[in-house]
């Protein structure tokens, strides 16, 4: 059952950015969706677990961790559902409202949506730094979407864990099929908004 807690989160709030001359929709439906897809605890949403693909980060509800959010996550805590509603709609305000200034020009929104699920798992400068943002401050939707998930060589990209070799000390990346499932939903849903080239 949806809470009136829930609906207000999936309504959104409008926010108008002047160096884009447009408006648009944060913690709407479109961005919320994403989280709710890729990010949960489905069987215990609420339960607080260190997230072993980025080494025990303490994470909660819809990827709530001490990067997007002040409030302590104790691993093993449980969070009652009108909580995680409320820090998500703060978090995810605060990300957006970041990532909308790295862009230079108005996105779709579905554009917008789709890169805030990136940066969301990847953190909003990892997304503002990448040769996706460059393709879509060019005016180039489809290859901005593409470069979501996929180098111009048509190989994945963001779709890694990196490890330190305790026998080398070096670094490894690690392909995450996961990942890459949630870069290909990303950038499918960001095609959408592509394709259709309207702010909605």
């Amino acid at each position: 059952m949806t809470t009136t807690t829930e609906q207000a989160v999936r309504v959104g709030v409008t926010r108008y950015f002047p160096h884009l001359a447009g408006s648009l929709v944060l913690a709407g439906a479109g961005a919320f969706g994403l989280l709710q897809k890729w990010e949960p605890n489905h069987n215990d949403p609420g339960l607080a677990y260190a997230d072993k693909l980025a080494g025990g980060l303490p994470t909660v509800c819809r990827g709530l961790t001490p990067h997007v959010t002040s409030t302590p996550i104790v691993p093993g805590e449980r969070w009652p559902a009108d909580k995680c509603y409320r820090e998500e709609q703060g978090a995810i305000v605060r990300m957006q409202d970041r990532l909308a200034h790295c862009f230079r020009v108005l996105p779709p929104q579905r554009i917008f949506d789709a890169a805030s699920s990136h940066a969301w798992n990847n953190g909003a400068a990892a997304t503002c730094g990448s040769l996706a943002m460059q393709a879509f401050n060019a005016g180039q939707w489809e290859l901005g979407c593409q470069r979501l998930g996929r180098s111009d060589a048509g190989r994945p990209v963001w779709s890694f864990v990196s490890r330190v070799d305790p026998l080398t000390g070096k670094k490894t990346f690690e392909f995450v099929q996961g990942l890459a499932n949630r870069r290909a939903d990303e950038t499918l849903y960001c095609r959408t908004g592509a394709v259709s080239g309207v702010a909605a």
